[in-house]
């Protein structure tokens, strides 16, 4: 006997607290579509958070179309650690940098969570060689020591949206996360305020083209690392 293949959301739903998600908040999450006239069959998603607003910024792309729309924002439920990236185990720190969704787990201690790949190939060179840390999610709950916490309720709806767009194709979702908003000038701002280091102010400025592109493009480039773990387009 030949079984027909089980689509990603179909092996999803069969966790309870996803179903719930689904009966709960899909409708709302159509609306946000509605709202903002774009087309909830097919989209691509981008997610883009900010550590010095704690907030988490949800962007949608069409089917067929090559610029991203803000969708929705939410805000953090607690956070942990200051501006800066995350460099070792147990430093509280939450990540900076370019990242990707790598985990779904229906089955969370935080109700339902999204795995972000740190530590990535940058983190790898920059942060600790054994024992940079790792396990960091955008979960549910209002706990956090290094991850993005958003609630158990919010969490349903962003995890609806990564769930459709991983069932449409998207292998991996892109998670930009950064200190602040790095329009001109902001990184010689944060360097006083927080009195960086050295370190953490070149980093910030690895970051700064990568999130003033997309603000001008509306469009997402192929990000890589260099071999001092430098981020560039």
């Amino acid at each position: 006997m030949i079984f027909p293949d089980v689509s990603f959301k179909d092996a999803q739903l069969k966790n309870s607290r996803v179903k719930v998600a689904y009966q709960e908040k899909e409708s709302i999450v159509k609306n946000y579509f509605k709202t903002k006239n774009l087309n909830y069959e097919g989209f691509q998603l981008f997610v883009r958070a900010f550590k010095k607003e704690e907030n988490l910024e949800v962007w949608i792309k069409e089917k067929g179309k090559e610029q991203f729309i803000l969708l929705h924002t939410y805000s953090f439920c607690a956070s942990s650690g200051t501006l800066g990236p995350k460099r070792k185990e147990g430093d509280l720190q939450i990540p900076e940098g370019i990242y990707y969704l790598n985990h779904f787990n229906p089955v969370s201690n935080f109700y339902l969570s999204l795995g972000v790949n740190y530590p990535n190939a940058s983190d790898k060179i920059l942060s600790d060689k054994n024992h940079p840390g790792g396990d960091i999610y955008i979960h549910g709950n209002c706990v956090t020591v290094g991850c993005i916490p958003l609630t158990d309720d919010k969490i349903k709806e962003l995890y609806i949206l990564a769930v459709e767009a991983r069932n449409n194709g998207q292998e991996k979702i892109p998670v930009h996360i950064f200190p602040d908003r790095l329009d001109e000038g902001v990184v010689e701002k944060l360097e006083k305020e927080y009195t960086s280091p050295k370190a953490t102010t070149n980093f910030w400025k690895s970051l700064q083209p990568i999130y003033q592109d997309f603000e001008v493009t509306r469009k997402l480039k192929v990000v890589r690392v260099d071999e001092k773990g430098k981020y560039y387009q």
